[in-house]
């Protein structure tokens, strides 16, 4: 009689069940009161090291249901809850219940998205998600594109298949040293991701071109088609402008219309970082700032930002799908991907870096069919609205002082009203005063702020990219604001 192998990994089907829904039960507390929770506990590693018990790795198991148990009360109690409706920093959203079912389901099935064969649903699920996306924002739905892990990722595949498209052919065989001085063009608001590409790949950080920006916070065109004339005159070979739709400090938008037009001219490779702020594109009223994006070769989104996704889900979409193909395709003699019965067979590994992937499309597919183009027209805007609040009650504020204002970013500080702003090293010490101010706020529970330096002003910065937040959250932090400076104002006051 054949031995049935009893896996101690398995579980039964009412165990699955009752754990399970145990699970679901605290999940959905959890999400309906979620505003009543802190949205940190502030706690120091120390103190978070000596919850997990476990010094060595145990020597035999415990079973599914008191580990699961132990779990969710560490992560529900114990985390920033970016969920929480006075969340506001950096750019990560409230995320979507749905994303998460969608993630259960996803990893149950457990698909790799890294080849047809593999992953037969999954993979048209995907492909249906990236023309989706595209018709999204505005672009032609015959973009090709892939699902990533974030910003980073998003940015370095389209930059990578830029590169590749405008290099020399044997970039390939022979690596940079077979290439011109390749040049690449960007304003100094980029994120750091490209700074990243360049060392990484092997550009060199002198590769970049660090173009200065207007009052508006925009790339200087002007300056930027001086530069690229001067780099011709030099020797040296100009391959691709980089745009960014929302930089990620004050939410400026480039003049991506002129960037397009003069990529076109010169023939090169336009890319927009649209990490954070591509998704207003969907709005009417933000048609003529998101114009020229349907002539980017390659654009980073991240649906785990303004499309209110679950980490981690970011997206690279090229305008000729081959330029991907071309760069990241490759066909050793164990790969047996090939049609399926003479049907063009799409898969994903030869559109990014990744071999195995995740069933990352799930939760965006199901959000996007759960709300619709129009229900994201309705949260995005309202998000916008309230960031235009903050900074209207800001400005307004006998101790605050508004900075900017672009997309669903506010900037602005803490300024005592009994100040005299025109003392010596003024700006020294309300630089010191709102930096303090911020790491009081980002631990003691209320709010969640990021910051930004504006002119060298160190600032507090609010992303707005939360579908739980109302008008109430705006008004009240506006008060946490001014009650938690007038204290760090005084505290050091007393130290100077």
């Amino acid at each position: 009689m054949t031995k049935v192998r009893k896996s101690p990994l398995e579980m039964e089907k009412d165990e699955f069940r009752k754990v399970g829904y145990k699970l679901i039960d605290d999940i959905s507390d959890f999400i309906s009161t979620i505003d009543q929770k802190p949205v940190t506990p502030g706690e120091k590693p120390s103190q978070l090291q000596k919850l997990l018990e476990n010094r060595t790795l145990p020597e035999n198991g415990t079973s599914a249901e008191l580990l699961l148990s132990k779990a969710t009360e560490l992560l529900l109690n114990h985390s920033l809850l970016n969920g929480h409706p006075k969340f506001f920093g950096y750019i990560t959203s409230s995320a979507a219940p749905i994303g998460a079912l969608a993630d259960l389901l996803a990893a149950s099935v457990n698909p790799n998205v890294g080849a047809h064969i593999l992953s037969p649903i999954a993979t048209e699920i995907e492909k249906q998600t990236m023309a989706w996306l595209a018709e999204f924002i505005g672009v032609s739905p015959n973009y090709g594109g892939i699902l990533v892990s974030g910003g980073n990722m998003a940015n370095f595949t389209g930059f990578l298949a830029g590169r590749t498209a405008m290099a020399s052919e044997k970039l390939k065989t022979d690596g940079l040293n077979a290439t011109e001085k390749l040049t690449i063009y960007c304003s100094k608001t980029t994120h750091t991701w490209i700074e990243k590409a360049a060392i990484l790949f092997g550009s060199g950080l002198s590769s970049i071109r660090w173009i200065k920006t207007n009052t508006a916070n925009q790339m200087d065109t002007a300056a930027l088609e001086e530069t690229i004339k001067a780099d011709l005159s030099k020797g040296f070979k100009p391959i691709m402008i980089i745009g960014t739709a929302g930089d990620v400090s004050t939410g400026t938008v480039d003049d991506l219309k002129n960037l397009a037009a003069i990529s076109k001219k010169l023939k090169l490779w336009f890319h927009i970082d649209g990490a954070y702020g591509i998704p207003a594109a969907v709005l009417p009223s933000c048609k003529t700032l998101f114009e020229g994006l349907e002539e980017a070769d390659s654009i980073a989104l991240d649906p785990h930002k303004w499309l209110y996704s679950p980490l981690e889900a970011g997206c690279t979409l090229v305008k000729n799908p081959k330029h991907l193909t071309d760069t990241y395709s490759s066909h050793p003699d164990y790969y047996n991907f090939g049609s399926h019965e003479g049907e063009y067979t799409q898969n994903f590994y030869e559109f990014g870096l990744q071999n195995s992937r995740g069933f990352k499309a799930l939760k965006v597919w199901l959000m996007l069919q759960q709300i619709g183009k129009n229900g994201y027209i309705k949260l995005i805007s309202e998000d916008i609205e309230l960031a235009q609040l903050l900074f209207e009650l800001a400005n307004r504020h006998e101790d605050l002082e508004a900075l900017t204002q672009n997309l669903s970013i506010t900037t602005l500080r803490y300024v005592p009203k009994d100040f005299d702003v025109n003392q010596d090293n003024a700006n020294d010490y309300l630089n010191k005063l709102n930096e303090e101010l911020l790491n009081k706020l980002q631990l003691g529970g209320e709010l969640f702020l990021s910051n930004a330096v504006i002119q060298d002003k160190y600032c507090l910065r609010a992303c707005i990219v939360n579908f739980r937040t109302s008008e109430k959250d705006i008004h009240e932090i506006i008060d946490i604001i001014s009650r938690e400076g007038d204290k760090t104002h005084k505290s050091l006051s007393k130290t100077n």
